[in-house]
Formats: structure tokens, C-alpha cells, sequence
């Protein structure tokens, strides 16, 4: 694919498949018989990563090849919760729109108290909906019926919805990338909030947005300077239905965040030092083809 012209067409397909993911072929490359440290150099991956990418390959294989009874467990697992949280979302909406119903009579009535109780009902019914939407959407792509949306897209428009707008550093805000701004959204949200979080002294932490071409990939850093996470805290960001310790609710922390990089065929990770913390999401760039030079 040629370098983007302003007129992208809206592309509904899933962008990373077997033929043209950049980690498969990675992975087929050591496969052939390929030095794996060469692999990952050649397509600007840690030798760790690439070293999980080929074990994961093989696992799955293995228990497609020997029908393990273990993958099942976990596709009825992972079924159950798929339809499950399908059909709490309807209450759900239906609550939300009586609710609404409520505040906007009282707002007409000048009702202060029921508009009080109506407006913290309607954040939590958010809140609610919200963690219902992580966990379906985290369900689909462990079952790989997660398809995306993808359309042309800047990183100005994926992160303008942050708080406070970021100013996009590196290459700049104006660089385009293939992908579902839906979902992508959702990663840069959750990567954003991780950045600014743990307790600190107003001002100590500044949280920045930097992208850079690294073939074949394009990589979006949120970068937090200041006062380093706790790197047990870090770690455990990472790991599904965590804690929230200042919302007492269990989450789905960056483990969402890296289901739907993985969706769209990239890769996440976070590196940390004694002034700077950097999440980075790295997605196939379309703008060229997938063989590295």
C-alpha cells in the first residue's frame, strides 16, 4: 500500500491476518531457519518479544495439532462470559434512560435533591456500562470475534478526546494510521490514565503524547515525566481483573489495552527509568508495505 493521499477510503476488514502480520512473519522467519536475533532487528522488535511471539505460535499450534482439552475449558469460559455480558447491557440501557427521564423531570420541576441523587445514579450506571463494554469487548478478542472498523485516521483526532488535549510530539499530530479509532481510542484513554496515575504532589507529573515511524511500524508513546509508578504497581497494570483500589472494583486494567493492540496487529509495552515512564503502542504502518528493508 502507497503512502496516504487525503482521500482514504473507510476500510471495514481486520487489519492484522495471517498473511500480512508483521509478527507471523517475524515468527516464520526463525521458523525457516533465520538467526532470531537478525529477525528482531530486522523488524525492530526486542529478541524478547519476538521470543514470546514464536512460543505462543508453537503453543497454539500444539494444541490444535493434539486437541487439548484445556483450550476448551477456557473458550466455554470465555463463551459464558461473552453472552453473559451481552445481556446485561440491555438492562443496563434501560436503567440509563428511565434514569434520564428522572433528571430531566426534576430539572423541569426544580426538584434539587431527586436531581442529585437522579445525576449520581447516572454516573454510576455509566461507570457500570462502561466496565460491561471493557469485559465484552475483552471477551471478544479472546475468542477472535473482535472485528475492527478501520478507517484513515491522525493521531490528533485519537487523542483529542484526552484530558487535558495533549500536544502530539515527535512526527507531530498530522500522521496517519489504519486502524479502529474506536478501539484505539479506548488504548491511548487507558494508557493516558495509567501515565497520571498513583499519588503524587500537584505539578511533580507531567503526561505527554510523542509518535515516531519505526518500519514497519508506527509508535505512540504516552510519556509520564516526573515521579516513577511503583514498579510492582506497574506490573500489575497489566494483569486482568485487578483491584482498583480508589474505586474499590475490580478492572481489567492494560490487559484490555493490549487485547486490542493485539487485535489490530501491534504490539504494547512500557520501559521506566528514574524521570520518565513510557507506554508505548506500536501498530503496523499501512502507509507502506509490511517487508522491512
Amino acid at each position: 500500500m502507497g503512502e496516504p493521499d487525503g482521500k482514504h477510503p473507510r476500510v471495514g476488514r481486520v487489519i492484522a491476518n495471517s498473511h500480512d502480520d508483521a509478527r507471523v512473519r517475524a515468527v516464520l522467519e526463525v521458523l525457516a531457519g533465520d538467526d532470531p536475533d537478525a529477525v528482531a532487528g530486522r523488524w525492530a522488535v526486542e529478541r524478547v518479544l519476538l521470543d514470546r511471539w514464536l512460543s505462543a505460535f508453537v503453543e497454539a499450534g500444539t494444541a490444535q495439532v493434539t486437541h487439548r482439552p484445556v483450550g476448551d475449558v477456557a473458550r466455554y469460559r470465555d463463551r459464558f462470559l461473552s453472552v453473559f455480558m451481552h445481556g446485561l447491557r440491555n438492562p443496563l440501557a434501560v436503567a440509563q434512560m428511565w434514569v434520564g427521564l428522572l433528571h430531566d423531570s426534576a430539572v423541569d420541576r426544580g426538584t434539587e435533591g431527586v436531581v442529585e441523587v437522579a445525576t449520581h445514579l447516572q454516573g454510576a450506571l455509566d461507570e457500570l456500562a462502561d466496565q460491561a463494554r471493557d469485559v465484552e469487548l475483552l471477551t471478544a478478542a479472546m475468542l477472535g470475534r473482535l472485528s475492527l472498523d478501520a478507517t484513515w485516521v491522525t493521531l490528533g483526532e485519537l487523542v483529542a478526546a484526552l484530558s487535558p488535549a495533549p500536544v502530539v510530539g515527535g512526527e507531530g499530530a498530522g500522521v496517519d494510521v489504519l486502524v479502529d479509532p474506536t478501539l484505539l481510542r479506548r488504548v491511548l484513554r487507558d494508557l493516558w490514565v495509567a501515565a497520571g496515575a498513583g499519588p503524587t504532589v500537584p505539578g511533580a507529573v507531567e503526561v505527554c503524547v510523542e509518535v515516531e515511524t519505526v518500519p514497519p511500524w508506527v509508535e505512540v508513546r504516552v510519556v509520564r515525566l516526573g515521579e516513577p509508578l511503583d514498579p510492582v504497581a506497574l506490573q500489575v497494570m497489566f494483569e486482568p481483573f485487578d483491584r482498583d483500589e480508589t474505586h474499590e472494583r475490580v478492572t481489567v486494567g492494560l490487559y484490555l489495552a493490549r487485547a486490542l493492540t493485539v487485535v489490530h496487529g501491534g504490539t504494547i509495552g512500557v520501559e521506566q527509568d528514574d524521570h520518565r515512564t513510557t507506554f508505548h503502542v506500536r501498530i503496523p504502518d499501512a502507509r507502506r508495505a509490511t517487508v522491512p528493508s
